[in-house]
């Protein structure tokens, strides 16, 4: 039989156990911030490189020595001779200057710096922790699995590169979308683990609403993948009048390749138009989200969450509208693209805050 001075010593101890576990969280969770930050700046900067046509620039892969930039005219005229030898060189950009060169090389090694770096970030203070205990069980896995679908989102992004070095101008689109997709899957698993580790003010939320939000997080995926093809396919550039395409509702030429599902994913007319059609779609879709969280959980943060994911979609609208009429300038088209980051971390953050904070260890909870 426990006595009550042992049931008192138990009482400390399972208090100092769960301060030691709440600190080691917030250590972990401000590690997962940063590198959500690095990522946020590998789009930033990815999209930079997209735009300015600069992602064939650097026609080697070189994981360590590819670190180091040329040094000297030399090595820099060697770096040109390269890209003077592929087809978009060739094709459109013949009689380009070193200099030319050197402003759309500096925005592919920098895109390439950074995917480099978040990897470091990622890895070393993984082991850190891992070493010193401060990992519980139940993340090590999700870890392990977010630093493997890092080593595959480099792996892709040289594939996608090789897509555009001997016969095409530009990158596949269906590869640019595939590099993409993957670095916003990248993006919500972090950010899925950073808020798991996070105190939440409100309770979890009824499992349909955990689902819808859900949802709303593979539509805001699928939303981005159709961007990434307009983006690879330069179809932004078709129809820049709204809220008519060439002064109909649905425009002519769209289905000109046969098989006919090839317009889908070759045909810029038609992946404007998809795209244009799944931003009026996720749009409804986030208001009906936000009217059903407010009929299963009202005057909760988890309504209030999904109605500022119906504002921020609507600015992600506007900006888009506007790049589009303004036949798509530099600065309107990367912040169309960061805004695609912003509505996907939010939206992804109001997924995991409406299933509330990861179990304690000790504690008899489904887990989530």
């Amino acid at each position: 039989m426990v006595s009550h001075a042992q049931h008192t010593t138990l009482d400390m101890v399972s208090v100092i156990e769960r301060d030691r576990i709440l600190r080691d969280r917030k250590v972990v969770r401000t590690w997962l911030y940063v590198v959500l930050g690095f990522l946020f700046l590998i789009f930033v900067v990815g999209g930079g490189t997209r735009l300015t046509d600069s992602g064939l620039s650097i026609t080697e892969w070189k994981p360590i020595h590819g670190v180091i930039p040329p040094i000297g005219e030399a090595e820099w005229e060697e770096e040109f001779a390269k890209y003077r030898e592929i087809p978009q060189y060739q094709e459109l950009n013949r009689g380009m200057s070193l200099g030319e060169f050197k402003t759309i090389f500096w925005w592919e090694w920098a895109h390439r710096l950074l995917a480099r770096s978040v990897g470091l970030v990622l890895a070393v203070p993984l082991v850190f922790f891992w070493a010193t205990g401060r990992l519980e069980r139940s993340l090590k896995p999700r870890l392990i699995g977010l630093l493997l679908l890092g080593g595959l989102q480099g792996a892709v992004g040289w594939w996608m590169v090789a897509s555009g070095l001997s016969e095409l101008t530009s990158v596949s689109q269906y590869r640019l979308a595939t590099h993409l997709t993957l670095a916003c899957i990248i993006f919500v698993v972090t950010m899925s683990l950073a808020r798991s580790l996070a105190p939440h003010s409100q309770a979890a939320a009824g499992r349909d609403v955990q689902r819808f939000a859900g949802w709303m997080v593979v539509a805001v995926l699928a939303q981005i993948y159709l961007g990434a093809l307009v983006a690879g396919l330069d179809a932004g550039l078709t129809y820049n009048t709204w809220p008519l395409m060439d002064g109909s509702i649905i425009p002519g030429d769209l289905f000109t390749i046969q098989p006919g599902v090839l317009n889908f994913f070759e045909n810029p007319k038609t992946v404007q138009f998809v795209h244009r059609l799944g931003a009026y779609g996720l749009l409804l879709l986030a208001v009906i989200h936000a009217f059903y969280v407010f009929h299963r959980a009202p005057h909760t943060t988890h309504y209030r969450r999904a109605v500022l994911l119906v504002a921020l979609l609507l600015v992600q609208a506007a900006i888009g509208v506007t790049a589009l009429v303004l036949v798509v300038p530099f600065s309107w088209a990367m912040l169309h693209h960061i805004g695609a980051i912003v509505v996907l971390g939010f939206t992804a953050a109001h997924w995991r805050g409406a299933k509330g904070a990861l179990p304690m260890p000790n504690e008899n909870t489904a887990r989530r």
